[in-house]
């Protein structure tokens, strides 16, 4: 299974284990919050009799009972209203006010929202009086209310930590491995290299009029070039102004002697030299690996057009061809490790372009515009100088 797969997997696992997590916590906190309130509405029901009691008692009554429950409501908020519409007394609010006036003013208004969400109890007195008790929930209620959502805030952050985590080092594992197949190819080659380059000395001195000596000579020259690009991964290069038409050419150049017939490749590039900061070789192996794709997905046959321009900020190269396209849904999964549409391949050759667009270069590689049966568009920025 590609790694893309698996993270993705790996993902939505995350994502429903978050998900069950905040429901269960939800409706636990739901029910526990519904039990809590209607424990604070008896408890003020008490309160309510309580304070019937007070104002109904006489000089006999023994209050000791009432004035404690009244007394030991320390943390529901009360408001008692009086028959005329007054503020009679009010408990566990914070009023801040500078005169009497104003205090009522507030705490009427706050008896008034109070109602509004139907915590009111009404209390009949003897000559067609009667007193409103408005209460609201408590504060630890409302903490108690809220913090479901302060979980379901940290569990998120939590998967998007792990996500990230894992994404990273996924990343440090898969940039150990670029380093280190890339300097060991490179090592490998040295010496096969170094002797084929001998080799092709004695011939040349031995048969100097050979024709096939000098097509030797350039593939062998080739193969070191190639060397040197692979040594160059995982090591920081100095980029230095080039002709970025030049490096085009070289590419095409090198690319149409070795594909089909029927592969037509045209470059579109200004009049005028186009100077960036760049390292020749491996820009060149970018491009290249673009062609090469490009060749491919069309199967030997169509045409691949090559672009460079320069934008307000950015300069340009864009490769299009005429090939199969790709799935708009694919966009980003091309340059992914290991993700490839053909039978045949390690689904590297992207993934090694972006990583030297990017890393190396500071700029960015993506898919411009495709269309399926159609053909793809690739388009490269790099900033100015």
């Amino acid at each position: 299974m590609p790694w893309t797969d698996r993270m993705r997997q790996v993902k939505i696992l995350l994502m429903c284990a978050a998900v069950v997590i905040c429901a269960l916590s939800l409706t636990w906190s739901h029910f526990l919050v519904n039990d809590l309130a209607q424990e604070e509405q008896r408890k003020m029901e008490v309160w309510a009799e309580a304070m019937r009691s007070l104002e109904q008692a006489d000089e006999q009554t023994d209050l000791s009972l009432v004035l404690k429950v009244i007394n030991g409501n320390h943390t529901i908020p009360v408001i008692v209203i009086a028959t005329d519409g007054t503020v009679q007394t009010y408990r566990n609010l914070e009023v801040r006010a500078k005169s009497p006036e104003e205090v009522e003013s507030i705490v009427l208004k706050m008896a008034s929202r109070m109602k509004a969400q139907g915590n009111l109890i009404r209390i009949s007195l003897d000559d067609n009086e009667f007193m409103e008790i408005c209460y609201d929930e408590s504060i630890m209620l409302k903490r108690l209310a809220r913090y479901p959502y302060i979980q379901l805030g940290i569990v998120l952050i939590f998967v998007v930590v792990a996500i990230f985590a894992l994404l990273s080092s996924k990343r440090a594992e898969q940039n150990k491995v670029w380093v280190g197949l890339s300097k060991e190819t490179a090592h490998q080659l040295g010496t096969p290299i170094s002797s084929l380059m001998a080799w092709t000395q004695v011939l040349h001195e031995t048969y100097p009029e050979d024709k096939l000596l000098p097509e030797m000579e350039k593939d062998v020259s080739r193969l070191q070039i190639i060397a040197e690009r692979f040594s160059k991964i995982g090591s920081r290069p100095e980029p230095k102004p080039e002709n970025l038409n030049e490096i085009i050419s070289h590419v095409t150049d090198y690319i149409d002697r070795r594909t089909s017939n029927h592969v037509n490749i045209t470059t579109n590039l200004p009049e005028q030299p186009i100077y960036a900061n760049l390292s020749a070789q491996l820009f060149e192996w970018v491009v290249e690996n673009l062609c090469k794709n490009a060749v491919d997905a069309m199967d030997g046959h169509g045409d691949i057009n090559i672009s460079a321009f320069e934008e307000a900020q950015h300069i340009v190269v864009e490769v299009a061809d005429t090939g199969k396209g790709i799935q708009k849904s694919n966009f980003k999964n091309v340059f992914q490790p290991g993700f490839t549409t053909k039978q045949r391949g390690w689904g590297l050759g992207l993934s090694l372009a972006k990583r030297i667009v990017e890393e190396y270069h500071g700029g960015r590689i993506f898919v411009k515009a495709s269309e399926i049966g159609k053909g793809t568009t690739f388009r490269i920025e790099l900033k100015k100088n």
